[in-house]
C-alpha cells in the first residue's frame, strides 16, 4: 500500500487526507494544534458557536459546492452585507463602496471631481487638470496604493482604505503591499446589489458545530497524530521524524509554512495574524438586519467586527461578536510582497517530486480560501 504523509490538519490537510484514504493510501496527517480545522474549528462561548475569524464557504465552483454540501449540509447566506465605519465622516457606509452612498458622504464633490477625471483617463483619455493630473490609470498600477487611488481617487482611498490596509498588514507604507492580484478589479465601486461577492455562492454549515463533522469524516481512516510537530525533515527522501522515529512515505502533501521544511534557509517567511476578542451581548442582535461584518477603516486598532449569529443561525436572547486585531503572535495571512513571495518561491523550488505544497500557508498565497483549498486538494490527488 503506498503511503503519504500530510503536514497540517487545516481544510487543506484534512480534505488531502480524505480523497487519499478514499484512494486506498496508507495516511498519516501530523498537526501541531489539539485539535483538527485550524481556524474553522467550532469554538463556543456563552453557548454561542464561532470560528477564529468569519468562515462562510465562498466559491464560484459549483463541484466544489457539492463535494462539500455532501458531507457538511450548507445554507445560503447570500443576503450578507457589510459595512465600513468611516470615522471622518462619523458615518456607516456599505462595502465593498457603492455608488448610492456616495451622495450621502459631506465632500461628496469633490470625490465625484475625482471619479470624473478617473473614469475618463481609465478609459483612455488624457487630461490637463492640474494636481489631479498625477492619475495615471489602474491599469499602470505597481502596488496597491496606486491601483486603489487610480481607482477611487485620493477622497474614497483615504476613507476607505488607506489606514485600514496598513493596519491589516501592519506597514506604514501601502506601496509595499506589491502583488495585489486578490484585490477587487473592476468593482472598487459597486453599481448593483450590495452583497459582497455577487458572483459566489455564500453558504455556511446548518449544524450547529459548524464544519467539525467534515473533519471528523475526512480523518476517520487516516492515522492522526495531533499536538505533534517533526523533529527533522528530510524532504529530499520524503522523509521525517517523529519522537526519534524515521518514517518514509511515497508522497507528502504540505500544508504549512514552507520555510519550516527547510530550516528557514533562505529566512523566515513573514505572516500576520490576528488576535480575536470575543464578546457576550445582552441583545438578541447587534448588527442591522443581514448585516455580518462591520469594518473599521480609520485609526482604530481593530479591523473587524462579526456578529456570529448571523452565520450560525444560532438562537438566543444575546448575540456574540467578535473584535478582530492585526498581531504577529500567530501566522495566518502571508504578506502580499513580492520580494517575499519570490522567497517562497525558492522554497517551493526545493520541493521534489512527489512533494506537493498548497493551501494558503503552503503555497503562501493570501488569496486561497476554503474552496480553493478544497479544489487544489483534488487537483493535486487525482494527478497521482
Amino acid at each position: 500500500m503506498k503511503r503519504a504523509l500530510v503536514l497540517g490538519g487545516g481544510f487543506s490537510g484534512c480534505c488531502s487526507a480524505h480523497l487519499l484514504s478514499d484512494k486506498g493510501w496508507e495516511v498519516t496527517l501530523i498537526e501541531k494544534a489539539p485539535f483538527l480545522g485550524g481556524g474553522n474549528k467550532t469554538r463556543y462561548l456563552g453557548g454561542h458557536p464561532y470560528t477564529f475569524g468569519p468562515r462562510h464557504f465562498l466559491t464560484t465552483w459549483t463541484n466544489v459546492y457539492e463535494f462539500l454540501n455532501k458531507y457538511v449540509p450548507l445554507r445560503s447566506c447570500s443576503e450578507h452585507e457589510f459595512l465600513t465605519y468611516v470615522e471622518t465622516d462619523n458615518s456607516f457606509y456599505g462595502y465593498p463602496i457603492h455608488q448610492d452612498d456616495l451622495p450621502k458622504m459631506p465632500d461628496y464633490e469633490k470625490i465625484n471631481t475625482e471619479l470624473d477625471v478617473l473614469r475618463h483617463i481609465n478609459s483612455g483619455g488624457t487630461t490637463d487638470a492640474g494636481a489631479i493630473n498625477k492619475y495615471t490609470g489602474a491599469k499602470n498600477a505597481k502596488n496597491l496604493e496606486d491601483y486603489w487611488i487610480n481607482s477611487i481617487g485620493d477622497t474614497l482611498y483615504n476613507k476607505f482604505v488607506n489606514n485600514y490596509s496598513k493596519k491589516m498588514w501592519m506597514l506604514d507604507d501601502n506601496s509595499l503591499i506589491d502583488e495585489f492580484g486578490w484585490s477587487p478589479k473592476g468593482a472598487t465601486i459597486k453599481q448593483g446589489p450590495r452583497a459582497a461577492w455577487d458572483q459566489s455562492i455564500s453558504a455556511y454549515p446548518i449544524a450547529s458545530n459548524g464544519y467539525d463533522d467534515y473533519f471528523d469524516i475526512s480523518t476517520r481512516n487516516v492515522k492522526v497524530h495531533l499536538s505533534t510537530v517533526c523533529d527533522k525533515y528530510d524532504i529530499q527522501s520524503k522523509s521525517v521524524w517523529i519522537k526519534g522515529e524515521k518514517l518514509q512515505f511515497d508522497i507528502i502533501i504540505n500544508t504549512i509554512s514552507p520555510d519550516i521544511l527547510f530550516e528557514f534557509c533562505f529566512g523566515e517567511l513573514p505572516y500576520v495574524g490576528r488576535e480575536l476578542i470575543p464578546i457576550v451581548l445582552p441583545t438578541e442582535y447587534v448588527f442591522p438586519k443581514n448585516v455580518y461584518m462591520v469594518y473599521y477603516a480609520g485609526a482604530e486598532n481593530y479591523t473587524r467586527a462579526v456578529e456570529y449569529k448571523k452565520f450560525t443561525k444560532h438562537s438566543a436572547p444575546t448575540s456574540l461578536i467578535t473584535i478582530e486585531i492585526p498581531s504577529r503572535k500567530n501566522k495566518l495571512y502571508p504578506l502580499p510582497i513580492n520580494s517575499e513571495r519570490a522567497i517562497a518561491k525558492k522554497y517551493l523550488d526545493l520541493m521534489p517530486e512527489g512533494v506537493y505544497s498548497i493551501g494558503r500557508m503552503g503555497g503562501y498565497s493570501y488569496n486561497v480560501d476554503i474552496d480553493d483549498t478544497i479544489e487544489q486538494s483534488m487537483r493535486v490527488v487525482s494527478s497521482l
